[in-house]
């Protein structure tokens, strides 16, 4: 049976990591996403184990992640002239899944819960491109942090991008499950979103 839900009720998650939250961009960030008229339904902040780290890039994309990161990991070394350390795809992933967790498990994080229309496309639209070097300038990655593949790749780490949006909406059901528990996601009424949704704008006028 299809999912009838309405598209205001969509979700997606975002995290800002650990480098966000050290320069002090956790404002900035939830005011980027604030301003559009998405709803914020959760929001945590902790210093996630590397197990749980682990999970959630794991969790949702299984050995096909792995397969596909190492492909594009492998592509991005290629690009530059260069040769991949690793001998397979699934090794490069591997390798990659290792230096994310340990990134993401570093420090604080804040977690959070968005809801709106086309919430997952638009958060990433907001959020720019995965590398910071080439997100356009407006996003959040291409205004405030200026890490690449290049200097990532020669420091043997995790590019420092400040912010996880999820990919789709398959992937970001599975991340609400890793980082809240139902009691956590609070259902309430938001003003603003009258003049987003309501079809005649009633009760705008008194």
């Amino acid at each position: 049976m299809a999912n009838m839900n309405h598209p205001k009720e969509e979700k997606t998650v975002v995290i800002i990591k650990p480098d966000g939250v050290q320069r002090s961009l956790i404002g900035e960030i939830i005011k980027r996403y604030e301003r559009t008229g998405l709803k914020l339904l959760a929001l945590k902040m902790v210093i996630p184990t590397e197990e749980k780290a682990t999970e959630h890039y794991y969790a949702v994309g299984g050995d096909a992640w792995l397969e596909e990161v190492g492909r594009k990991a492998r592509a991005s070394y290629e690009k530059r002239g260069l040769e991949s350390p690793y001998k397979t795809n699934m090794d490069n992933g591997k390798a990659v899944l290792k230096a994310n967790a340990k990134y993401l498990s570093s420090g604080p994080v804040v977690a959070m819960i968005w809801q709106g229309n086309m919430a997952v496309e638009l958060v990433r639209k907001i959020t720019g491109k995965t590398e910071p070097l080439t997100s356009d300038v407006g996003t959040i990655r291409g205004d405030f942090t200026l890490d690449s593949y290049a200097m990532a790749d020669l420091d043997q780490r995790s590019v420092r991008n400040l912010i996880h949006a999820s990919g789709s909406t398959e992937e970001a059901e599975q991340e609400i499950k890793i980082w809240f528990p139902e009691s956590d996601i609070l259902k309430y009424n938001l003003v603003a979103e009258k003049i987003l949704y309501d079809v005649n704008l009633d009760g705008v006028t008194e």
